[in-house]
C-alpha cells in the first residue's frame, strides 16, 4: 500500500481486508468492479480528498500511475480516469466471458433444474464475490443492502431487469429451490453476505472443478460407503420392510414425488445400515447430506435443509436416494422459548417433504418432539430398537464367526443393549487386526471392543455371567404348570398377541418361562418390577405404568412385569384414591397392549377379581415333580462334570416336596466358587435351600 493509502478513518462496514491476486483478475471481475464503482458510485469508498484506499484494485482497474508514483494526486483526474475505465470495459464487454470451467459447470446445472438466464448471471457473480476478495470489498463499499437495493444493485452490474432479478431471487425460484443460491435479507452482511452459497466450498469447485454437478457438492452431498448388513439382520421389524420395500420400489419406477421415511432408534440400532441395505436391494445409489462441512465444522440445520434441496434437483433424473442423518438438526432444534429451524419455515418443509423427487431416509435417535404437521407427510415412521436376541447372534455370526467361537457369540448375543452398529463396527476392528495379534486372543479382543463400547454408551461393560440368562439345560419339561404349554406356545406363536397371568411360589420357572418365550417368539423381553414403576410421587407409579407398556410396544416386545400383587390389589378393599387408580391404569394399559403381556406373582390371594379376568390365561407354577427332579439332577450332573446319581441319592431328592428349578440355579452359581465334588454335594446343597423356605416342613418320603 502506497504512503498515500490509509483506513483509519474509514467507516467500520468499509474497513475490508486488501489483497493483491497473484495472477490479476477476470475481465468479467474487472467489469464488475467499475460498475460497483461507477454507476453504482462505490468510488467513495475508495477515492478520498487526498488518497486511494486501495493500491492493489487501483492497479487492477487500470489506475496504477496514481499509486506507483507516475501521477501526482489528483481527485479530479482519478475521478474522469475511472470514468474513462469503466466505459471501455463496457464497450469491450464481448471480451469479458466468464471462465470455461465456470461456464460449463453453470449449464450442467442450467440443464437440471432449469436456469433461466438471469439465473445463470446471478450465480456466476455469487460464486465470484465468495471466491474474489477485491470484488467482496469493492461490494462492502456499497454499504447496508435492503432486499429491494440489493435488486437494484444486481440488475446494474448483471446488466439485468430488475424485475428478472427479483423472479430469480424469490422463494420459489430456481436458484433457491435447487438450494444454489439463497437470499439473506440481513442486509448488515452486505453483498456478500445477502448471496448465500450452498457451501464454504462451492465456489471453489465450480471454478475450478470440471465435474458432474454431484461431485461440486462434494461437501454437502457425500455418496454413501457399502453397508456392512444386509436386510436379513432386520428380520425383528419385517412387518415394516413388507411395506416399505415395495414402496421404495414403486417410487424408484414411477418417479413418484414426496417419498419420506423417518427412521428413528437408539444410537447405533441401524438405522443408517437399513438405507443402505435397502439401497443395495433397489439398485440404487445412496447419498447423505452431510452434517459438517471440509474443516469438521458442523453445518446449521438451515444449510442442511438448502442442501437437501440442492440433492434433490441434481439427483431428479438418477437412480438415487437421499439419507438425512441426525433429522433433529432441523426438526427438534428448538427450545423452550425458540421454535425449531423447520417450525420457523414450516410451509418452506412442507413442500419441500412433498415435492422431493428421490426418495428420502431421514434419521434421528427420536421422534419426540416432532411436529405433527410434520409427521403426517412421513409416508411411513418406523422406530428401529435393539435386535431381539436370536437377531443378534444372527448378526455376530455373519460379523465374526470365522474367528470367534459360536459359543462365545451366543453368550455375547445375551445383552440386550447390543446394537447392530456396536457389532459392526468392532467385527471390523477385528478383522483389521487379526494378523497382528499376539497378547490378546480374538474372542477376548472382540469381547473387550465390544464392552468398551457399551460402556461408553452408559449401558455397563459386556456381561460375562448373567445370572439371567437361561442355562444351556434349560428345559419347559421342568417347568411343573396346571396347563400343558405346548399349546400355549404354539398359540403364541402364531397369534403374537395375548395376556398371561402367572402365579406361584418363588423359584419355579415363571421369569425364565417368559425369557424363553421371548427367545422362541423372536421378540425383545422387557421386564419390569415393582420398584422400576412404584413412585412415591402423586401419579409417578401410573405414569411408569404407561410409559413401560408404550416403550414396550414401539419396541415389539413381549412385556413382563414381575410382582403383580403391587399393582393389582382388589379395589373393594382400597383405601385410597391412588390404590385405585393405579389399579385402572394397570388394566387400562393391559387391555390396549398389541403384544405379549406377562404377569407374574407369588400371591394370588387379594388380586383384583375384575383384572383377573383380563387375562386369558392364568397358568399355576407348582414344585417340581419326584420325574422333573430327578431328570434335572441327571442333566446338573452330566454339566458339572459329576458322577451320575445311584438310586439311593435319587431317593433322598425325592423327599424334597419343596425343590424347584430355581434351587438348581442357585446351587448351580454357588459351584463357581464353593465347587461340587459328586451328587451328594449337589443334593446337601438342594436340602440346604429347601430348608431355608418359609413353611417348609421336614422330608416325607417318597412322593409320587
Amino acid at each position: 500500500m502506497s504512503r498515500r493509502t490509509k483506513k483509519s478513518d474509514i467507516p467500520a462496514f468499509m474497513r475490508r481486508r486488501f489483497k493483491t491476486p497473484s495472477q490479476g483478475i477476470e475481465p468479467i471481475v474487472r467489469l464488475w468492479l467499475l460498475r460497483m464503482l461507477v454507476p453504482l458510485e462505490a468510488h467513495r469508498g475508495f477515492v478520498d480528498s487526498d488518497e486511494l484506499h486501495s493500491d492493489a484494485l487501483a492497479r487492477e482497474i487500470g489506475l496504477g500511475d496514481w499509486v506507483d508514483g507516475s501521477k501526482a494526486f489528483d481527485y479530479d483526474g482519478i475521478r474522469a480516469e475511472l470514468r474513462q475505465r469503466h466505459q471501455e470495459a463496457e464497450d469491450d464487454q464481448a471480451n469479458a466471458p466468464l471462465p470455461p470451467i465456470l461456464r460449463k459447470n453453470i449449464e450442467r446445472f442450467a440443464k437440471l433444474v432449469g436456469l433461466s438466464v438471469a439465473d445463470r448471471q446471478i450465480l456466476a457473480f455469487a460464486v465470484f464475490i465468495h471466491s474474489e476478495e477485491m470484488l467482496d470489498d469493492v461490494g462492502g463499499w456499497l454499504g447496508g443492502l435492503s432486499t429491494l437495493k440489493l435488486c437494484q444493485v444486481l440488475a446494474v452490474l448483471l446488466d439485468l431487469t430488475k424485475k428478472a432479478v427479483e423472479a430469480a431471487l424469490a422463494p420459489q425460484g430456481a436458484l433457491a429451490s435447487a438450494g444454489l443460491v439463497k437470499l439473506d435479507r440481513d442486509g448488515s452482511l452486505g453483498l456478500r453476505g445477502m448471496l448465500d452459497l450452498l457451501s464454504s466450498s462451492f465456489a471453489e469447485q465450480m471454478l475450478n472443478s470440471d465435474a458432474d454437478p454431484v461431485e461440486l457438492m462434494r461437501e454437502t452431498l457425500v455418496p454413501c460407503s457399502p453397508g456392512l448388513l444386509s436386510l436379513a439382520d432386520f428380520g425383528h421389524i419385517a412387518p415394516s420392510l413388507k411395506i416399505l420395500r415395495p414402496l421404495l420400489k414403486q417410487a424408484m419406477t414411477t418417479k413418484r414425488k414426496g417419498v419420506n421415511i423417518y427412521l428413528h432408534g437408539e444410537p447405533g440400532t441401524g438405522k443408517n445400515e437399513l438405507a443402505k441395505a435397502l439401497a443395495q436391494e433397489l439398485g440404487s445409489e445412496l447419498f447423505e447430506v452431510a452434517s459438517q462441512n471440509g474443516d469438521g465444522d458442523p453445518i446449521k440445520g438451515e444449510q442442511r435443509l438448502c442442501a437437501f434441496r440442492a440433492a434433490q434437483s441434481v439427483l431428479s433424473r438418477r437412480r438415487a436416494i437421499v439419507l438425512f442423518d441426525e433429522a433433529e438438526d432441523v426438526f427438534n432444534d428448538g427450545h423452550l422459548f425458540a421454535r425449531s429451524t423447520a417450525q420457523t419455515r414450516k410451509a418452506w418443509v412442507n413442500r419441500m417433504l412433498e415435492d422431493n423427487p428421490a426418495p428420502a431416509f431421514w434419521l434421528s435417535n427420536t421422534v419426540g418432539g416432532l411436529d405433527p404437521a410434520f409427521i403426517r407427510r412421513f409416508d411411513m415412521v418406523i422406530k428401529l430398537p435393539v435386535p431381539p436376541r436370536t437377531q443378534r447372534e444372527q448378526i455376530l455370526r455373519a460379523a465374526c464367526g470365522d474367528l470367534v467361537p459360536g459359543s462365545v457369540l451366543t453368550r455375547i448375543a445375551e445383552e440386550e443393549k447390543l446394537a447392530p452398529a456396536v457389532v459392526a463396527r468392532a467385527a471390523s476392528i477385528l478383522h483389521l487386526i487379526r494378523d497382528g495379534l499376539e497378547e490378546i486372543t480374538p474372542s477376548a479382543a472382540f469381547e473387550r471392543l465390544i464392552s468398551n463400547t457399551l460402556e461408553a454408551q452408559g449401558h455397563g461393560p459386556l456381561r460375562l455371567g448373567d445370572p439371567n440368562r437361561l442355562p444351556e439345560i434349560y428345559d419347559t419339561a421342568f417347568l411343573h404348570t396346571d396347563l400343558d404349554l405346548a399349546p400355549v406356545n404354539e398359540g403364541l406363536l402364531r397369534s403374537r398377541e395375548g395376556r398371561l397371568c402367572l402365579y406361584g411360589p418363588p423359584g419355579t420357572g415363571k421369569t425364565a418361562y417368559g425369557r424363553w418365550l421371548a427367545e422362541r417368539l423372536g421378540m425383545p423381553l422387557r421386564v419390569e418390577r415393582a420398584s422400576d414403576l412404584l413412585s412415591m410421587w402423586v401419579s409417578g407409579s401410573e405414569k411408569n405404568i404407561a410409559r413401560a407398556f408404550q416403550e414396550a410396544g414401539q419396541d415389539g416386545a413381549l412385556l413382563l412385569i414381575d410382582e403383580l400383587d403391587s399393582f393389582l390389589q382388589d379395589r373393594r378393599q382400597a383405601q385410597r384414591g391412588w390404590e385405585v387408580s393405579l389399579v385402572n391404569e394397570m388394566l387400562t394399559q393391559m387391555e390396549a397392549y398389541p403384544g405379549v403381556f406377562i404377569a407374574s406373582t407369588n400371591l394370588m390371594d387379594g388380586l383384583d377379581p375384575a383384572a383377573l379376568r383380563r387375562f386369558d390365561l392364568k397358568i399355576k407354577f407348582g414344585f417340581l415333580r419326584p420325574g422333573q427332579a430327578t431328570e434335572l439332577l441327571r442333566r446338573h450332573c452330566q454339566e458339572l462334570a459329576l458322577p451320575a446319581p445311584d438310586p439311593e441319592e435319587t431317593t433322598r431328592l425325592q423327599r424334597l416336596a419343596n425343590l424347584t428349578p430355581g434351587d438348581f440355579a442357585a446351587v448351580r452359581r454357588q459351584h463357581r466358587f464353593r465347587p461340587l465334588e459328586n451328587p451328594a454335594g449337589l443334593i446337601a446343597a438342594l436340602e440346604a435351600e429347601c430348608t431355608l423356605k418359609e413353611g417348609a416342613r421336614p422330608a416325607i418320603g417318597f412322593v409320587h
